[in-house]
């Protein structure tokens, strides 16, 4: 595992968020704002590992802290529905009742990982369910943010899953782009923490080669936040 010292690289050049309006204007005129969080094991969590979505939760309920106008007073909920080892299409299935039926002002729909890690998922219909997916989650006053896999042993360390990750990251963007949606690329992040940061790669995993380690969780998150925060104060596009 890093050492406490090793620093927390952010790179937030490699991430162009599109204003989050929706999020935005519900923090301006509701004091409750619900988040919902979907995807596997990344989302839900494993053992050992506090996930992503409550450290998240924490530090968007502290944002004011980090001067984010609007935040303070507002009691911001994350709902965390990962499922370990789902991937888009069998979220897809839980759509209406986990994501819709919330009436969320943010969607956070984190895919891709398991798509690479098992071998029985066809390219096409994970891109399929992630466009159905996109195409139901646009009927919301919502903004949506897709979030790629991470970069782990698991999926990266043998030539043909390096090979599929880059094809399903790629996957990702492509759609994430043709439906006008913000992608938040951790394959990118992470892959960067390796190749100039020179983070050895075993230390962005919990030991077990697929699930990011405390260190690397808490650096995702605290870039996920901070491309919230910017785009959240930014103004709305013309």
């Amino acid at each position: 595992m890093p050492s406490a010292q090793q620093p927390c690289n952010k790179h937030l050049e490699l991430f162009k968020f599109k204003p989050l309006t929706h999020f935005a204007n519900a923090l301006r005129h509701q004091r409750k704002v619900k988040v919902v969080a979907i995807g596997s094991s990344s989302t839900a969590g494993t053992e050992g590992v506090l996930p992503y979505p409550p450290r998240l939760e924490m530090l968007l309920r502290q944002g004011d802290r980090h001067g984010i106008q609007g935040f303070y007073g507002r009691m911001i909920d994350i709902l965390n529905r990962g499922i370990g080892g789902q991937e888009a299409p069998e979220e897809l299935s839980r759509f209406e009742s986990d994501v819709l039926g919330e009436a969320p002002a943010l969607v956070i729909w984190q895919v891709g990982t398991n798509a690479v890690y098992r071998d029985h998922y066809n390219p096409d219909e994970v891109r399929a369910a992630i466009e159905v997916g996109l195409d139901m989650l646009s009927t919301l006053p919502a903004d949506v943010v897709i979030m790629d896999s991470q970069y782990v042993r698991a999926v990266v360390e043998e030539p043909s899953k390096l090979k599929r990750s880059k094809e399903m990251t790629a996957l990702i963007s492509s759609v994430a782009n043709a439906k006008g949606v913000n992608l938040f690329s951790r394959f990118a992040l992470m892959q960067r923490w390796v190749v100039e940061d020179n983070v050895p790669l075993p230390e962005l995993d919990d030991g077990g080669g697929l699930h990011t380690s405390e260190w690397a969780t808490g650096c995702v998150t605290h870039a996920l936040f901070d491309v919230i925060k910017q785009a959240t104060e930014a103004p709305p596009s013309t």
